[in-house]
């Protein structure tokens, strides 16, 4: 971060310095071999700095953003050589992106581009968001900050940096495919959880899934965090019974990838824990941990975006 001079202003380097891009990098991949490990923390820190010094801390628009996204995209397509107006952050993806192919296969490294591309339309669509004048449905935010989050790179980086490869027809299966977005949604779900007072003290930043009820369903802040932890919850649910449904008959590769993915999860809840990013907007201590769910209902969220999600459970 500091090589590629991702962040020039001093006050929001020393923000980022106190993130522990290592120990999220070891929470959520423990199982990973130690050089793609580097290059994954690598990766955390670059998405880390262009979420906060190009999108949300910037005022950002989706037109600037589009330019940037398109020019990183071209970067990790081709990357070599350099061109000589990269951005910090498209010189340090740009190198990421060929320092991956040393541990990648090529259909690995295939994969983990279109999950750039899908992080960074994301980020655009976000934007987009921030300057409409009234906030997004339910649907469209789901939609929307599934990708913004940055799990769709991150996720294909499980068996790289595992040591293993999943084949592209259990990738493609529609109950991987619902695990996998599951993933991305309780990922981007709990960062709403934990970041709402950093977003709204230092950008003013109500677009989160809270504020989103708010604003649809016309309650107060405290019933729609309650309703955040209920949808939270039954997505949990749907994801272990789902995961249950799957391992039986799944080979020791996507076992590992499946694995990858609950580990993802909690990981990344342990490491928000403690995380002094987020040190004003999650409990601390004991008592964090509910001993079940706000909502274990197999019932669909009435979420188009994701209903396809409960399709894929046998009942």
């Amino acid at each position: 971060m500091f090589q590629h001079g991702l962040d020039t202003d001093h006050r929001q380097r020393q923000r980022l310095a106190l993130c522990d891009f290592g120990g999220l990098t070891a929470k959520t991949m423990p199982y990973g071999q130690s050089a793609p490990l580097t290059l994954m923390a690598k990766l955390h820190s670059v998405l880390f700095s262009l979420d906060d010094g190009l999108c949300d801390e910037v005022g950002a628009t989706a037109h600037g953003l589009a330019h940037e996204t398109q020019r990183i995209l071209r970067a990790l397509e081709a990357p070599a050589p350099q061109w000589p107006d990269d951005t910090p952050w498209a010189a340090a993806l740009r190198e990421i992106r060929l320092e991956l192919a040393q541990h990648a296969t090529p259909s690995q490294v295939r994969r983990w581009t279109e999950g750039m591309r899908t992080y960074l339309s994301g980020l655009v669509w976000e934007a987009a968001c921030r300057h409409d004048p009234v906030l997004p449905s339910l649907n469209d935010y789901v939609t929307m900050w599934m990708r913004a989050i940055g799990m769709a790179p991150s996720t294909t980086m499980i068996d790289i940096v595992g040591g293993f490869q999943v084949s592209d027809h259990d990738l493609e299966r529609p109950e991987v495919r619902a695990l996998t977005e599951m993933t991305w949604t309780l990922v981007s779900w709990d960062n709403d959880f934990y970041s709402r007072n950093k977003e709204i003290l230092r950008a003013e930043d109500h677009l989160n899934l809270v504020d989103v009820l708010v604003h649809e369903r016309g309650h107060e802040a405290a019933y729609a965090l309650e309703e955040a932890n209920m949808m939270r919850d039954r997505v949990m649910v749907l994801f272990l019974r789902l995961r249950e449904q799957v391992l039986p008959t799944a080979n020791d590769v996507l076992r590992r990838y499946l694995d990858g993915l609950a580990q993802f999860v909690r990981g990344h809840l342990d490491w928000a824990q403690v995380c002094a990013r987020y040190a004003d907007g999650i409990p601390s201590g004991t008592g964090w941990w509910k001993p079940s769910p706000y909502d274990d209902s197999l019932e669909p969220l009435p979420i188009p975006t994701i209903a396809w999600w409960w399709d894929q459970l046998n009942r």
